[in-house]
């Protein structure tokens, strides 16, 4: 009879999925797979990799929610591996692929290459118009990408744990603007300030309606702060106040404690750290637009209008339409009136590293919901 107690039993584990990881876990997990690069280095890859899904998306014409749900992906993707494990590339065209299933908007991974070749080499993209407008790549190049796009399609489809679920904060922009009396063109800015919410890691750690507060209280800041940063609307608003809110009134409520929190089930503390970094994103892009690689904030809140093309020199120019310096001022402005940070339970220990996560090792049991850990 032969003798099994010398041998090993198959490792195991069970994974929770998290839709939500506290602030100091994001800082932590990132610098863990940061590696050696600086934080000014992984924040312009993440511009790059946000960029890139960007042009994609237009290019196609991917509706916001799956353009949106892929730049989130990407970074949870970088809370669990290494960036010098992978090209952002790799990482972004993966990210878009997971994301066309979760919203239905599928092409096959060639398609995806195909367009990101062209957004990438414009110059190939140029010489191959007479082939139907695919860039004339090396089939072998094509294959090994695609390859590699469907490896890290499976580590992404593991580390969410095959759970398909994304709440997106523009529905809630519109319904909360509504319902707070906010004059349309104050919520477009919010729109599209949610748009650029997504190229930030704020999508990891706060759930759509928190991100949609927070980006109408950044789009009243924005248009009440100074003379100089005054919106076309908030004049208006002055003189129909009976049927409007000012965007100064939506700052005097958002930016303290209210029954408002009770209402939409947040926090002031969380939505004035969400204008925090939003407005980091605009103060970078102002002081040098080329950091992002495609323009950042779409010209219309519609999803059925169409996008303008991402290197559209214009539009970078009226997608942000404040100076650093006063920027910079309502930034200090913000952090000399905002309230301490709440604290929020830390994740299980346990569930925090990748375990067998891409392996054809031993068992993973995926769970859709937090263990006794979660929020």
């Amino acid at each position: 009879m032969a003798d099994f107690s010398s041998m090993t039993a198959p490792a195991s584990l069970s994974k929770h999925h998290h839709p939500y990881f506290t602030p100091t876990e994001v800082d932590q997990l990132s610098e863990k797979q940061r590696g050696k690069l600086s934080v000014t280095q992984e924040e312009r890859t993440r511009q790059q990799a946000c960029g890139l899904i960007e042009a994609i998306g237009a290019k196609i014409g991917f509706p916001r929610k799956t353009i949106a749900t892929a730049q989130n992906l990407y970074h949870r993707f970088h809370l669990f591996f290494p960036r010098k494990d992978f090209s952002y590339n790799d990482v972004a065209l993966a990210a878009i692929y997971v994301s066309t299933k979760m919203h239905d908007t599928l092409k096959k991974p060639r398609e995806l290459l195909m367009v990101s070749y062209a957004v990438r080499f414009p110059e190939l993209a140029a010489k191959s118009r007479s082939l139907g407008g695919e860039v004339d790549m090396d089939p072998n190049t094509v294959e090994n990408d695609r390859q590699r796009l469907l490896a890290v399609e499976r580590l992404i489809l593991e580390m969410i744990c095959f759970n398909f679920t994304s709440r997106l904060p523009f529905p809630y922009v519109i319904k909360i603007g509504r319902a707070l009396h906010a004059t349309k063109k104050l919520t477009k800015l919010a729109w599209r300030l949610a748009v650029d919410s997504h190229r930030t890691p704020v999508t990891l750690s706060y759930p759509a309606h928190e991100i949609a507060l927070g980006c109408i209280y950044l789009a009243a800041l924005l248009s009440s702060f100074e003379q100089g940063m005054t919106s076309p609307d908030s004049a208006s608003a002055s003189h129909n106040s009976g049927k409007y809110s000012s965007p100064q009134r939506l700052v005097d409520i958002l930016g303290r404690h209210g029954e408002w929190e009770m209402r939409f089930l947040a926090r002031v503390e969380d939505i004035q750290e969400i204008a925090h970094q939003t407005i980091d994103l605009l103060i970078v892009h102002a002081q040098n637009p080329l950091a992002t690689t495609s323009p950042i904030s779409p010209s219309s809140p519609s999803p059925n209008l169409p996008h303008l093309p991402s290197h559209s020199a214009a539009h970078s120019q009226s997608a942000v339409p404040y100076k650093p310096d006063q920027l910079i001022r309502l930034k200090i402005h913000m952090r000399e009136t905002e309230h301490p940070a709440r604290r929020r339970p830390p994740l299980a220990r346990e569930e925090v590293g990748t375990g067998l996560l891409g392996r054809n090792e031993g068992t993973v049991r995926f769970l859709f919901g937090p263990g006794d850990g979660g929020r």
